[in-house]
């Protein structure tokens, strides 16, 4: 694979074409993001528990990551396995407006299209994550990752803005047409790459075998081990807190669809500037460092919501300051930890490795859903949004007696010899 400098990277056209396919799909799933809890709260009268599990529903596939990645690594080219995930995404996404349209929607229905949808980005997610290290070189992991952060970042400053005046000119679920069409979009782009596949894992063992094998090899990794527990516990509260965010911005402050869009997207701007300089904070401060600092603030300005009251404009800029706050430090959070993480894996059990760090990362989301509507029914909203925040801020504490905190840099970081590799693979 070809080395890139800084530089060449915005002129390089594999990564361009695989940064537009992001773009697209993203600002589509903001809108969406706005658009499934509104039609549940709105159209379908959803309560706080219901609302929590149509969120949880979003995320359960993510307990199925770990089979899923390491049936992903079975295929050395990773590129029609992202496209059929787009496809089946699109297709999932129409029937919601069809449904509507026809007068048959159903919260069953949310929690269907939840479920599938959910699955396909699991799909995605884990042939991604070997398909970028064949666009990306090693030394611009940060610079990539970086740029393809803050247009996500982008997305949610730009999304939910126009996503909330979608659903109010056009009603929610036709809004959902939008982020159907992104996944089409994003499909034709990676079908326009070119990018010689990597070597697939060919041995003959069984997928419950090697899927323990790439668990077995997160589990021992120092790097991995600390940053999953760390991203595990942060989204476990955060997501207690986020099951519940539309539904207390709605009901609680308020605030109709398209104030609640405003601003949700003035407040990721947090998040652009969080992208663009996550990569200088980490250099000035050290990766390790940022990473600690940005997993407190990330999850605690989930309490800031507490503040909201009083007229318009004091409630609307309470969301948007919450907002801000946690985007611009989930940034300082990803960036360097996806780059990390990306440098200390070994190539061929990248897909299965990252199926298992997302099967208990992102399969810790659904059942942080489910705790955030139960306990926004027994205690309340607010003191809920305030669990979430101050528990969060606990996961730095899986990071201080763990490699992560003392990395300066990631030009040194190989992965390490002695975590266990399967005997029938290379290194």
């Amino acid at each position: 694979m070809k080395s890139l400098s800084a530089s060449s990277l915005l002129r390089d056209r594999q990564f361009r074409t695989l940064w537009s396919a992001q773009a697209v799909s993203e600002f589509g799933d903001r809108v969406s993001e706005l658009a499934l809890p509104l039609i549940a709260v709105t159209l379908l009268d959803a309560s706080a528990f219901q609302t929590g599990l149509l969120t949880a529903a979003v995320w359960l596939p993510n307990l199925l990551s770990l089979f899923i990645g390491t049936w992903v690594d079975q295929h050395r080219d990773k590129r029609p396995l992202m496209i059929a995930a787009d496809l089946s995404r699109t297709v999932v996404l129409l029937s919601l407006p069809a449904a509507y349209w026809l007068d048959v929607l159903t919260l069953g229905q949310l929690y269907v299209i939840a479920i599938l949808a959910g699955t396909a980005h699991v799909v995605f997610n884990t042939a991604n994550a070997a398909f970028f290290v064949r666009v990306v070189p090693r030394a611009q992991f940060l610079e990539a990752n970086s740029k393809l952060s803050a247009t996500r970042s982008f997305s949610f400053m730009a999304g939910p803005a126009v996503g909330g005046v979608l659903v109010q000119w056009l009603t929610a679920p036709v809004a959902i047409v939008v982020d159907a069409f992104s996944f089409l979009f994003s499909a034709f782009q990676v079908s326009r790459l070119k990018v010689e596949p990597g070597a697939a894992d060919e041995t003959t063992e069984s997928l419950w075998r090697r899927a323990g094998e790439g668990m077995r090899y997160l589990m021992r990794h120092p790097y991995l081990r600390a940053s999953l527990g760390c991203a595990t516990t942060v989204n476990f509260f955060n997501m207690i807190g986020m099951a519940l965010l539309v539904l207390f911005a709605s009901r609680n402050l308020g605030l109709s669809a398209g104030a609640i869009g405003v601003a949700f997207g003035i407040g990721a701007s947090g998040g652009l500037l969080g992208a663009i300089a996550a990569a200088p904070l980490a250099r000035l401060i050290g990766a390790g460092r940022l990473i600690a600092v940005a997993s407190v603030v990330f999850p605690a300005s989930m309490a800031v919501l507490v503040l909201g009251g009083g007229p318009f404009w004091a409630r609307a800029g309470v969301l948007a300051a919450a907002e801000f706050i946690g985007s611009f430090a989930v940034m300082c959070f990803d960036v360097p930890l996806n780059s990390l993480q990306a440098a200390v894996m070994h190539d061929h059990m990248r897909s299965r490795v990252v199926g298992a760090f997302a099967s208990i990362n992102y399969g810790v989301r659904p059942l942080g859903a489910v705790v955030g509507g139960a306990l926004g029914t027994w205690i309340g909203v607010r003191e809920t949004l305030i669990i979430s925040g101050v528990g969060g801020a606990f996961s730095v504490f899986w990071l201080l007696r763990s490699p992560i905190i003392s990395t300066k840099t990631l030009d040194d970081l190989q992965p390490p010899e002695g975590v266990l590799l399967t005997s029938t693979s290379k290194v």
